[in-house]
């Protein structure tokens, strides 16, 4: 399997999300980091997106509340090569109605080989590192020579 290099530039596009129980850890945690985030384009779910614009009073770019499919929206920017990374504190034990989408939107952040944060520590830990002010190449596999393939039998694409 091949693989495609992909660049981030200095200034990231950064996805942040937080389930209801985790809004507070993330906007204390976003406040902390105010000055650094205000350097970069800033995307949020529904509620989350708002208090984090309301609180920093920085621009963010926001989709529908997650459980309205606002989850799947920033898949698909990420899908698009239009996030380059995601802040995601989820309440491990709370049950989501929408618990199928986290799931997919986690793993299409796999897919895409985009850094992932789902607590404060990773938060800490990304945002503190030294590639956040570069630019960045990451890569992904090529996993569609894997999905061409069904059964052993090679299929071919039209």
């Amino acid at each position: 399997m091949g693989k495609t290099i992909v660049k981030m530039k200095k200034k990231k596009r950064i996805a942040l999300i937080a389930h209801d129980n985790r809004k507070i850890d993330l906007l204390e945690w976003a406040k902390y980091n105010r000055d650094l985030l205000a350097k970069h384009e800033l995307f949020g779910t529904g509620t989350t997106g708002q208090l984090i614009e309301n609180e920093l009073n920085v621009k963010v770019q926001k989709f529908k509340s997650g459980p309205l499919g606002g989850d799947q929206q920033v898949g698909a920017k990420i899908a698009e090569g239009e996030i380059d990374f995601l802040i995601f504190f989820w309440d491990p034990l709370e049950p989501m109605p929408h618990d199928p989408d986290v799931k997919a939107l986690l793993r299409i952040s796999i897919v895409y080989n985009i850094p992932i944060a789902n607590d404060r520590s990773s938060a800490d830990f990304i945002i503190s590192s030294p590639l956040m002010s570069t630019e960045y190449s990451r890569e992904l596999v090529n996993y569609k020579d894997r999905i061409m393939t069904f059964e052993g039998i090679k299929l071919v694409q039209e």
